[in-house]
């Protein structure tokens, strides 16, 4: 079992780095730093990935809107963010075949110039990913198309490219388990109050254990903000009059009861932007929107955002309102200032007093961001690295796929989600969590024992994933889950009553 309580002391030690943040930028940062033989800390006031590193599209991707908008706008820094996302796509792909697999997604063509246009764009996209490309895009027939989403209105057919899909918050998950391996020390639900000061420069931070209320003193060589849509609040915490960074803006997507075999492409909104519908886990996701939001952890999908995406996709495939099982919403930390879908999503790093804010980028390239920002505070500590084996190094759980003497589906929900260790997770318990379900009880087991989880939502949203696919299941699985953790965790009946009406009322959020 995850020894908690050996985590919080060990954050007594003194550190190289000290990361804030423990979504997809602070994880890479704290497991590329790891591999390279700096001693790491992450902590995270919530829960691994419980804000945008768990509500992301969950696409490992280029951009296909980024390169256009590089063409349109002959602006070269979209074009060498595809160019590196491309190349990025693939390695992740290698780092986790488990969590992550190619995706074909298709652009349906409805006029006759769209046929050229679309075409050359996404042989153009195949160009951009060099010898780390997945399959050539190609036009399909009518047929096909029809063949795939026959709620389709008649195309002139459409054209097929390739992408990466990824489950984002187990490779969140992933990135900080393997770094625990290795010696560093991550905790959840761990809040950094207050910046420590040693001659004028930041030398560490104030952590209150949210789940007891003690604190302790981290003291490290330097300090890493990656809060990414917070990330402005803790360069205040430094200097209160610092403009801001960042322009966050709200992505939403929509969970639905309709089970697709591609992703499919909808290459006109109303604003300009492009929608996807993916596969997955057996249905299907919608998104995403893109409007101004304020700095929040929880963002919850407003019902314009809900009701744009319904109404965006009605042209396409009719009425989808009443297959809706679940809406959520991150926030994208936006560099610079002006119109968000026009903001490169590039990554930009702030040195400031010993404090380096990591912002930008996106999930696709978060490896990229780490090692730009492990660099960068070696070379101001005058530390020397070994070269970077992140692209090379597989995550915890990577691995050909195990034989379970289970049924198929849940077999393969186990190995999607475990990789390797699925067999030990399924020893802990086969019992299914719902009939009906690939879940099961042994993964609440495996959740508290190896995963640091300590909340009902820990469990279902960002170990298992259920509440971000159906949140009514969710509901329903929550007494069961809140049962199963008690005596691990030792939950009196008061405690138990507690941790339920919490988890039921924060699930909207999902935090």
């Amino acid at each position: 079992m995850t020894d908690r309580e050996a985590l919080f002391e060990r954050l007594r030690e003194p550190w190289d780095l000290l990361v804030l943040g423990g979504g997809a930028t602070g994880a890479g940062v704290l497991w590329e730093a790891t591999l390279r033989g700096l001693k790491a800390a992450l902590v995270e006031a919530k829960d691994f990935a419980s804000g945008t590193s768990s509500r992301s599209t969950k696409l490992l991707h280029g951009g296909v809107r980024y390169l256009e908008l590089a063409v349109r706008r002959l602006d070269p820094r979209q074009l060498r963010l595809v160019r590196e996302a491309l190349g990025e796509r693939r390695v992740v792909l290698g780092l986790a075949p488990h969590l992550a697999r190619p995706l074909t997604l298709v652009t349906p063509l409805f006029r006759p110039l769209e046929i050229p246009y679309y075409w050359a764009g996404l042989k153009l996209y195949d160009l951009l990913s060099g010898r780390r490309w997945l399959a050539p895009s190609r036009y399909l027939p009518p047929g096909a198309v029809r063949a795939l989403f026959p709620d389709l209105p008649p195309t002139l057919g459409g054209v097929a490219y390739a992408d990466g899909q990824f489950e984002d918050f187990r490779l969140n998950l992933a990135l900080i388990l393997s770094a625990l391996e290795r010696g560093g020390v991550a905790l959840n639900h761990a809040q950094a109050k207050a910046l420590l000061l040693e001659g004028g420069r930041v030398r560490g931070a104030v952590v209150e254990d949210r789940l007891t209320g003690r604190e302790v003193e981290v003291w490290a060589k330097a300090v890493v903000n990656a809060t990414g849509p917070l990330a402005d609040g803790v360069r205040r915490l430094l200097d209160p009059d610092l403009p801001p960074l960042l322009t966050p803006s709200s992505g939403a997507h929509l969970v639905l009861d309709y089970p697709l075999e591609a992703g499919l492409l909808l290459p006109r909104t109303r604003d300009g932007r492009v929608l996807f519908l993916l596969p997955y886990r057996g249905r299907a996701l919608l998104g995403t929107t893109d409007l101004p939001a304020g700095p929040t952890p929880c963002p919850l999908p407003r019902e314009e955002e809900v009701a744009y995406l319904l109404e965006e996709v009605r042209p396409y495939l009719g009425d989808l309102s009443g297959r809706v099982r679940a809406a959520w919403s991150g926030l994208r930390p936006l560099v610079g200032r002006g119109e968000t879908r026009f903001l490169v999503r590039d990554h930009h790093i702030e040195a400031r007093g010993g404090l380096y804010t990591l912002v930008g980028g996106k999930w696709t390239t978060f490896r990229l961001m780490a090692r730009d920002l492990v660099e960068r505070v070696a070379g101001d500590l005058g530390l020397t690295l070994p070269p970077s084996s992140s692209h090379a190094t597989p995550l915890l759980g990577a691995g050909p796929r195990p034989p379970l003497d289970l049924p198929e589906g849940v077999a393969e929900h186990l190995y999607a989600t475990y990789g390797v260790l699925a067999p030990k997770v399924a020893a802990l318990g086969d019992r299914p969590l719902l009939p009906g379900l690939p879940y099961l009880e042994g993964e609440v087991v495996w959740a508290v024992g190896r995963e640091l989880a300590r909340k009902p939502l820990d469990v279902l949203a960002r170990r298992m994933g259920l509440a971000l696919l159906d949140r009514e299941q969710a509901l329903l699985a929550l007494p069961r889950v809140v049962e199963r953790m008690a005596p691990l965790l030792g939950w009196d009946e008061g405690r138990r009553r507690a941790e339920q009406e919490e988890a039921r009322e924060a699930l909207p959020g999902l935090c």
